[in-house]
């Protein structure tokens, strides 16, 4: 079974498009929360992000898992695959 991927981000945010390439270029489906603008939606995500009021904001599984940089360390590290799978 694949994971569960959320990402909540803004359109013209470069750190969420390259978090979104990282995951199409794996074949990751994943469910877009698009904000920009919207403060309920990004008092959504904070609270789901531990507080995190930056885009992009990744959760795989319901876990928190970061932003563009944390995704792409975890990938440098060969952890994303893992919590992919």
């Amino acid at each position: 079974m694949a994971a569960k991927v959320e990402i909540y981000t803004w359109a013209t945010c470069p750190f969420c498009i390259r978090a979104k390439n990282l995951l199409s270029h794996k074949g990751v489906e994943f469910t877009e929360y698009a904000i920009d603008g919207d403060q309920e939606a990004r008092e959504k995500m904070a609270h789901r992000g531990d507080g995190r009021r930056s885009v992009p904001q990744i959760f795989i599984n319901d876990v928190h898992v970061g932003g563009c940089d944390d995704i792409y360390g975890l990938e440098s590290q060969g952890k994303l695959d893992e919590l992919l799978a």
